[in-house]
């Protein structure tokens, strides 16, 4: 049982599951390889090493609520996922649009031969693609933008390494969790579901919202 593998850690570890534990269920996903700003590189999260090496015991206590833990080591992703679908968080339309194009540069990136692992893009470049692609008419206001962008990274999807949200030259970490999110499945339907920008109405925008946010596993 979990409590007794939870009963063997030391005070400052149980205080550690209790922390990160809260941080998965409000976050969704933990990553392995994160931007450090103070160092200016990547470095190994130990957050996740943490995660990771008491898998079994954060996995056993979730599922008795209904949640499972997925880990996959080839991207370093740990996820998050309700086995009743559940709790699900609804992205507006603009948000849901940037995710899109977000999983769209993490492909075209991932195929290019690179010594880097790590997926940069910018505000600028998926405005650009947004408006090469059709999908939208205009450049979104900044504060649209800000707001799309902080509550990605508030789910481990992105990471902002310089620059303020909506400038268009900044420098936006694409993290791997991302896979996650938007799976190849998903990708055709939200393009089928966004492709069409000409019903405009409230009616349809309220019907393009996406509820992606938890973690997916592909089969």
């Amino acid at each position: 049982m979990w409590v007794e593998e939870y009963e063997k850690l030391s005070n400052s570890e149980k205080e550690e599951f209790r922390r990160l534990l809260n941080l998965i269920l409000s976050r969704t996903f933990i990553i392995r390889d994160v931007y450090d700003p103070k160092e200016g590189m990547m470095r190994v999260n130990p957050e996740y090493r943490f995660v990771e090496r008491n898998f079994a015991l954060f996995n056993e206590y979730l599922w008795f609520s209904g949640w499972a833990l997925y880990k996959d080591s080839q991207y370093g992703v740990i996820a998050l996922v309700n086995t009743y679908e559940y709790n699900r968080v609804r992205l507006d339309r603009n948000t849901t649009l940037i995710l899109f194009i977000l999983r769209l540069i993490f492909e075209e990136e991932r195929e290019k031969v690179t010594l880097r692992k790590e997926v940069l893009t910018s505000t600028g470049q998926i405005v650009h693609k947004m408006l090469t692609l059709g999908l939208i008419k205009k450049k979104p206001s900044d504060r649209d933008l800000a707001e799309a962008l902080r509550q990605l990274a508030y789910y481990s999807i992105i990471q902002k390494l310089e620059g303020r949200w909506e400038d268009p030259d900044n420098k936006l970490l694409i993290l791997p969790s991302i896979l996650f999110v938007v799976t190849n499945e998903k990708i055709s339907r939200i393009y089928e579901t966004l492709g069409d920008e000409e019903d405009s109405d409230q009616e349809s925008e309220e019907a393009e919202e996406q509820d992606v946010i938890r973690g997916e596993v592909e089969e």
